[in-house]
């Protein structure tokens, strides 16, 4: 049976859905929901990197594997979204430290394999129907779930509901997203041969942008991921620390938006370019002055960036291979998620109490790639 075309509007809401879920919940929830499991000692401060950690290594496979998989876009975002239900849920129903360890890897493995899929699949769709600028719209899905998780374990955290209810609470929450992607998630590019993707070849071009992405994927993790830290060492009252997340998400929702107009898809490389200066200044920040304003300021500049470039970099990648889109979005992702793991990993080899020297190194490497993306865009003009 033919289905129905999609109109721009569904397309947008079905992805928009699909990245809520995939990333704010399966992806990110853990970061609001680590300071509630240890206010209930069912998880130690000192475990908790190995499970952030095992979530970037799952998420680097599923990167590298997406573009590989015997399926189309389309149907790997399906079976990442079950996926991503059943993990977010099952966190609650087990407190084996190995078994979390387990979930945590699979949701990784889950949240990449469900942004190259649901990427590949809404660019595809967007251009079928020339609206390629509403991209926007869909990444900002990200931000919305970052924000909607967050929001959710800030109200959570004076209901005095253990964390275990709540993982199962999100699980529901992570369902009800998903009902609409599951039904109207349908056509866009079929799977791509094996011989196809392995014989496909990146440009030096396209090979400088992928080393820009992962430099992006390791100057946002430590910001990222200890700024709510951070935020608790000043206020202990996790009703006050915990709203850092949900204004990371609120400012990737909204500057994604933004990065929708004319005038920012008309060089997107020149945005890109700037959103790493804004990132840098972000990542400086707390290690230079550390107050509420700076660190809000950093949510702020970290949160308004990070899926700007990450829409950005996605419609640049398929640009210049629209014959193995899911491929080079595969590329960039694993990019990414290399970035991710030497973030904690360069933050480790450093001497003790670093995690300021981390933040201005990560600010630097951020500076040293705008570089060459802002001299990239003054040769290319691309267009929406």
């Amino acid at each position: 049976m033919t289905r129905a075309i999609l109109s721009p509007l569904a397309i947008r809401f079905v992805a928009w859905s699909a990245l809520a879920v995939a990333m704010g919940i399966g992806r990110f929830a853990f970061t609001p929901m680590l300071p509630l499991m240890i206010r209930d000692g069912s998880l130690g401060l000192d475990a908790s990197p190995w499970l952030a950690a095992v979530n970037y290594f799952g998420y680097l496979v599923g990167a590298l594997t997406a573009g590989r998989l015997p399926f189309s876009p389309a149907q790997t975002a399906k079976i990442s979204l079950v996926g991503i239900v059943l993990t977010t849920a099952a966190m609650g129903l087990v407190s084996a430290f190995p078994a979390w360890l387990l979930l945590r890897g699979l949701a990784g493995v889950l949240s990449g394999w469900a942004l190259v899929g649901v990427s590949a699949w809404s660019l595809y769709e967007l251009a079928r129907v020339e609206r390629p600028h509403h991209a926007a719209y869909v990444y900002a899905g990200v931000g919305s779930g970052i924000a909607l998780a967050g929001l959710f374990c800030v109200a959570a955290a004076g209901s005095g509901a253990s964390s275990a209810s709540l993982w199962l609470e999100l699980g529901a929450l992570a369902l009800v997203g998903v009902a609409a992607p599951l039904h109207l998630l349908h056509g866009g590019p079929g799977p791509i041969p094996p011989h196809a993707a392995s014989q496909h070849r990146d440009t030096g071009e396209s090979k400088l942008l992928i080393v820009c992405y992962g430099v992006f994927g390791f100057g946002y993790i430590l910001p990222a991921t200890y700024l709510p830290t951070l935020a608790r060492q000043m206020i202990d009252d996790p009703r006050l620390f915990g709203l850092v997340w949900p204004v990371f998400g609120l400012a990737a929702a909204l500057s994604t938006l933004c990065a929708g107009r004319r005038w920012i898809q008309s060089n997107r490389l020149r945005a890109w370019a700037l959103c790493h200066i804004a990132m840098a200044i972000g990542a400086a920040l707390p290690g230079l002055w550390i107050n509420p304003a700076t660190l809000v300021a950093s949510a702020v500049l970290i949160g308004g960036t990070f899926m700007v470039i990450t829409m950005l970099g996605m419609q640049e990648a398929r640009l210049r291979a629209p014959d193995h889109a899911a491929a080079a979005l595969g590329r960039m992702t694993a990019a990414f998620a290399f970035g991710q793991l030497a973030g904690p990993l360069v933050l480790s080899a450093a001497p003790s109490g670093s995690l300021h020297l981390g933040l201005q190194v990560a600010a630097l490497a951020l500076l040293l790639t705008a570089a060459p993306l802002w001299l990239l865009s003054q040769r290319n003009r691309t267009s929406p």
